[in-house]
């Protein structure tokens, strides 16, 4: 789990579901001798603050959200280029932000 973006308004975590399997031996059934195969699984958190909501990314999602993160790489953004674009993901958050 890293952070890659905090501001007063968001929070962007780039999550790395499957980091605690790649410790672990994998499950060995009699239809996969050599282990159970996992499908390597990742994706981004967006927390929005101001509504308290949060919105998790993954598959196709997380690909399209990559290539956002990839062109700021390129081209760094003002912080109202970023703030704009996760507003637009934002707009999906139905979750409020729990703590546990």
């Amino acid at each position: 789990m890293n952070t890659l973006y905090e501001s007063e308004s968001f929070s962007v975590t780039h999550m790395l579901a499957n980091s605690d399997a790649e410790d672990q031996s994998p499950e060995i059934t009699e239809r996969h001798p050599q282990g159970v195969p996992i499908l390597a699984r990742y994706g981004f958190e967006i927390v929005d603050k101001r509504s308290n909501k949060e919105v998790y990314l993954d598959g196709s999602w997380a690909e399209l959200f990559q290539l956002h993160i990839e062109a700021w790489q390129e081209k760094t953004p003002t912080q109202e280029e970023v703030e704009d674009t996760l507003e637009q993901y934002a707009e999906l958050a139905q979750t409020p932000v729990q703590i546990h």
